[in-house]
């Protein structure tokens, strides 16, 4: 009974640590330009919020997965969701955005993390095999570590700013993976395939140059082009 406990225990510790490691990912990401006290509250409040929606989607997570495009949807709003956090980060590098909102920032850690959850929330289910106290602890688990995690990447970012780009392609790996994992999708391209795994990393190349582009060096193009001529 004990030896089991801790297997369960151990395979729960290992499932938060690799899927929860992308919902830091967007935390630190969709937090880290607001002030520090602003920032501490929207990590706390986005990912409290997160986990009370993890529980609630815990009872129909297996519903959810059954339902038709779900991963499909899913993972196409992650690409937005990676797609927009670069193109506002590329503004402000380029100095023409503004400060993080408050509230936009918690809005797009929960919309992400329950995007993001479903694989989680199945995986602690099916480690805990109907534990209570597992599965409390699993919650408890990918909280903190969403917390320290996204803390931890949001003062990252501070400091090496070209940590953004490796975040949003996190996040649209994460959300193409999505794609191809929908039962829709894998009809074209077979369950857990190579052709998945390129395509993934196809629209991540392919959505991060697009971000950079039409974000940060066409507006520099036209700002360029707007100059008054010189005589």
């Amino acid at each position: 009974m004990e030896y089991t406990l801790l297997t369960a225990g151990l395979s729960i510790i290992l499932i938060d640590l690799v899927l929860s490691g992308d919902n830091a990912v967007v935390i630190g990401m969709a937090a880290h330009r607001l002030p520090a006290r602003q920032r501490k509250a929207a990590i706390l409040f986005g990912a409290g919020a997160a986990i009370v929606l993890r529980i609630g989607l815990t009872a129909v997570a297996t519903f959810l997965l059954q339902l038709p495009w779900i991963r499909l949807i899913g993972g196409s709003l992650l690409l937005w969701i990676g797609f927009k956090l670069l193109k506002e980060e590329e503004e402000v590098h380029e100095g023409a955005g503004g400060a993080e909102g408050f509230l936009e920032a918690i809005s797009t850690i929960v919309v992400a993390d329950v995007v993001m959850s479903v694989d989680n929330i199945l995986g602690v289910a099916a480690a805990a095999h109907g534990d209570v106290g597992l599965l409390i602890f699993g919650l408890v688990l990918s909280m903190a570590i969403m917390l320290l995690g996204g803390n931890l990447i949001a003062g990252m970012i501070d400091r090496f700013w070209w940590l953004v780009y490796i975040g949003s392609a996190v996040i649209v790996w994460t959300g193409s993976e999505m794609v191809f994992a929908d039962p829709f999708m894998e009809q074209f391209v077979g369950s857990h395939s190579a052709l998945a795994m390129v395509l993934a990393g196809a629209i991540t190349v392919s959505l991060m140059a697009a971000a950079h582009y039409f974000h940060r060096h066409l507006p520099r193009q036209r700002r360029l082009g707007e100059q008054p001529s010189r005589h």
